[in-house]
């Protein structure tokens, strides 16, 4: 499992209501929450963001209330992975929960610009920089998640 995009790029303490704003919550279409993902901070990233992108934040990225919509947005909106200096924790085992791919890996989120073309290697951690001819090293997820993930989510995995 891989990943390659084009960079979308936030700061820190990012929080769920800025992912997905609360007056939007009144649905569980995946596809429905996608259309407002980040509008309050780039009202225009729905109509960047292409399937394979990649999400680079600061510090404490999901910061906020415990809404599983926020992880679900991303993904949905076509978002391969975050990555962040930080992650809030309820945040990080929603998006486990839901098969979101996300790594902490401060190098990468403070070299990586916004336009940047990214790869990731999830079985090692590689993030490599293709603009910047760059590479950081995350810490790959342990077995159980690289599973997790594969499925789709926990509640895929534990069907199998």
């Amino acid at each position: 499992m891989d990943a390659k995009g084009r960079v979308h790029k936030y700061g820190n303490n990012v929080d769920t209501d800025v992912i997905i704003p609360a007056r939007h919550l009144n649905t569980q279409d995946h596809k429905e929450l996608a259309s407002h993902c980040m509008e309050d901070i780039d009202k225009d990233f729905v109509n960047k963001v292409k399937e394979g992108d990649i999400m680079v934040a600061g510090d404490n990225f999901g910061c906020g209330s415990s809404r599983e919509h926020a992880p679900i947005a991303i993904k949905a909106s076509g978002i391969s992975c975050v990555i962040a200096t930080t992650f809030a924790r309820i945040f990080y085992r929603n998006s486990i929960n839901i098969g979101l791919p996300i790594l902490e890996c401060a190098e990468a989120s403070e070299k990586i610009q916004a336009g940047d073309e990214v790869t990731i290697d999830f079985n090692t951690g590689i993030i490599t920089n293709v603009t910047k001819n760059e590479t950081y090293q995350a810490l790959p997820f342990p077995e159980f998640i690289k599973d997790i993930m594969a499925k789709g989510g926990l509640m895929n995995s534990l069907k199998s």
